[in-house]
């Protein structure tokens, strides 16, 4: 394959960040930036894509030519449209991902959450570099809004405690960066941007910083990954972004392509449900110029060629099983094909999971999305059991039940924007197969999440209710109503507490009887606690008058190991009164057994 060293292609621009933290309006107000400038051709659409030229680049950073001077090599920056970390998931390819770098948009206000770690999780996974756009800076109480000015213009217009209050928050976000593994710092601080991940503060409202921001890209991008954007002449590559109808055309797939060129006629393989596809393509489109990409109304031109990097909507027979982040390679002679269909189908199987480990199973809507899961599961530790795309079937229930029956919280489909077909549904009814669904990555984990700490702890709660715990009682004077068989009485709890069923035992530690029934005020009671005053009967060894008395105390008759679980396991559960109770049932006990209650490595 020949590669030109003088020609460079332009770099794949992703957007990632929290939801609603402005990744749309920032794409919006560079492409809007560029097309109010009136340049012939300031902007071309792409399918799934938008390229702003480098001649715009350069005028729309002009005023920062002393501070920031560069002369671009580049063609221009192609911004995937569609912004998010799903969207982004698809572009990968093997060893990483189709985009170049990314922007990270994190509200300036609100700081890191839960979808801006996950973000940089993932371009940390596929080893994407990134800058972070500190957004909404036009929302820090007090700012001057100066629109369309470069942010270095904009801060000296600034209230200095308004300075100070940006200062800080940028400053929260580098310590959080920090944690994550990386150093970072305000752009115009940075000596080193290979080691320093920048940090530029903007407006996409006002427009402000969005000099710096495109300025910062280019320039990064130019000097440090010149080699990776090298144009070469060979067979396309190029990955699914999406599938979808389009009326007259039937199943269309739009594709990133990001090496290479891919003409009409030519045949390729693309990554399929089952099994790759293999098909040749009858139309090349393109949205017509200067119209914006989600209002395109089904509009296109068709055209001959697109050479890397590009966006492009591919029209061929038999799309319909084509998935998300499938890869797709344009075969160079029809004597390859077997070649390049092994190559895809390796790829595609790489991704899915088929195994005999007990561990959840996941179902999602594309390749991309699948492996940001299993990736994200992967890191917390939970095994995975199955991980394909398609809909949740009857089968991937029947697996989650044999799950299930050894490990309950892995027993579990985790459904990622796809459909759960009927007879899975029913099938998870009857066996008790929870499905969790969602389409956004973070909340079907969380719930998830929370089932299983819920899970957990209820598993917690009844193996402490199945223990003996603490309880101390004193029989009240003149409350004898039953001597024997069973005895009847009248106590105070004076600590701990007490359940029928509990064993007693005296202050000598001689055993008693057991707890038969507790009755408050005449009615039945499943406890009673430290200040109550109660009736109960006991059955078994005992007399009153002969081996205990109006007056005496009693104490619950915990077993060793009942014991060894309280100090070991529970000890945070119980009451400071059933602390003290349990060190007193402890001490009356290692007069008969000097090692009751001990836990190698716990004073207690």
């Amino acid at each position: 394959m020949s590669k030109t060293t003088a020609k460079l292609r332009q770099p794949i621009i992703t957007v990632l960040g929290h939801v609603d933290h402005g990744k749309t309006t920032l794409l919006d107000k560079i492409r809007g930036t560029t097309v109010a400038l009136k340049e012939p051709g300031a902007i071309t659409q792409h399918v799934g894509a938008s390229i702003v030229p480098a001649d715009v680049i350069e005028k729309i950073a002009e005023p920062l030519k002393k501070i920031i001077p560069f002369k671009l090599k580049i063609p221009g920056l192609l911004f995937i449209d569609t912004p998010g970390h799903e969207i982004f998931s698809n572009l990968r390819r093997r060893g990483g991902s189709v985009a170049d770098f990314a922007i990270v948009v994190v509200d300036v206000i609100e700081g890191f959450q839960r979808q801006t770690y996950e973000s940089i999780e993932i371009l940390k996974a596929r080893k994407v570099p990134f800058l972070i756009a500190a957004n909404k800076i036009d929302r820090i109480p007090g700012w001057r809004p100066q629109p369309d000015q470069p942010f270095l213009f904009s801060i000296r217009k600034q209230d200095p405690l308004v300075v100070q209050d940006l200062d800080d928050r940028i400053y929260r976000m580098v310590g959080e960066l920090y944690k994550l593994g990386f150093q970072a710092d305000r752009f115009d601080r940075i000596r080193d941007f290979t080691r320093t991940v920048a940090i530029v503060p903007v407006s996409a409202k006002t427009g402000e910083g969005i000099p710096e921001l495109l300025a910062v890209l280019a320039g990064l991008i130019q000097q440090y990954m010149a080699k990776r954007l090298l144009v070469t002449s060979g067979p396309a590559k190029g990955v699914v972004l999406e599938v979808k109808e389009e009326p007259g055309l039937g199943t269309t797939m739009d594709v990133i392509i990001y090496d290479g060129i891919i003409r009409k006629g030519d045949i390729i393989v693309v990554g399929g449900l089952e099994k790759p596809i293999v098909t040749k393509v009858r139309a090349l489109l393109m949205p017509r110029p200067l119209q914006e990409m989600r209002a395109h109304e089904g509009r296109f031109i068709s055209v001959e060629e697109v050479a890397a990097a590009a966006g492009v909507k591919i029209v061929a027979p038999g799309l319909e099983d084509v998935v998300g982040g499938a890869p797709l390679h344009v075969v160079p002679s029809e004597d390859q094909v077997n070649e390049y269909y092994k190559k895809v189908k390796e790829e595609v199987e790489t991704l899915r999971i088929k195994t005999d480990t007990k561990g959840v199973i996941v179902k999602a809507d594309t390749l991309g999305t699948l492996e940001a899961l299993v990736l994200t599961l992967k890191s917390k530790n939970i095994p995975v059991r199955i991980a394909d795309v398609g809909p949740v079937s009857k089968r991937d229930v029947i697996e989650a039940a044999i799950t299930r029956r050894e490990i309950e919280e892995y027993g579990v489909i985790l459904a990622f924007n796809v459909k759960v077909l009927p007879e899975a549904r029913e099938e998870a009814r009857k066996s008790g197969v929870r499905i969790f669904e969602n389409n956004v990555v973070y909340r079907l984990l969380e719930d998830y999440e929370e089932w299983v700490r819920k899970l957990v702890e209820e598993r917690r709660m009844r193996e402490l209710n199945s223990l003996v715990r603490p309880g101390k009682i004193r029989i009240i004077p003149g409350y004898v109503f039953r001597r024997s068989e069973p005895a009847i009485v009248g106590v105070e709890v004076l600590g701990g507490i007490i359940r029928p069923g509990y064993p007693l035992m005296r202050e000598d530690g001689r055993t008693l009887g057991q707890i038969m029934q507790i009755q408050d005020k005449g009615k039945p009671v499943p406890e009673a606690r430290a200040g109550m005053a109660v009736a109960i009967s006991i059955r078994g060894n005992i007399m009153i008058g002969r081996h205990v008395d109006e007056g005496d105390i009693m104490y619950t008759d915990i077993p060793d190991t009942h014991a060894k679980k309280l100090i070991s396991k529970f000890l945070d559960d119980l009451s400071d009164d059933e602390k003290l109770v349990l060190k007193e049932i402890i001490r009356i006990k290692r007069k008969q057994n000097p090692t009751y209650g001990f836990v190698p490595g716990v004073k207690f």
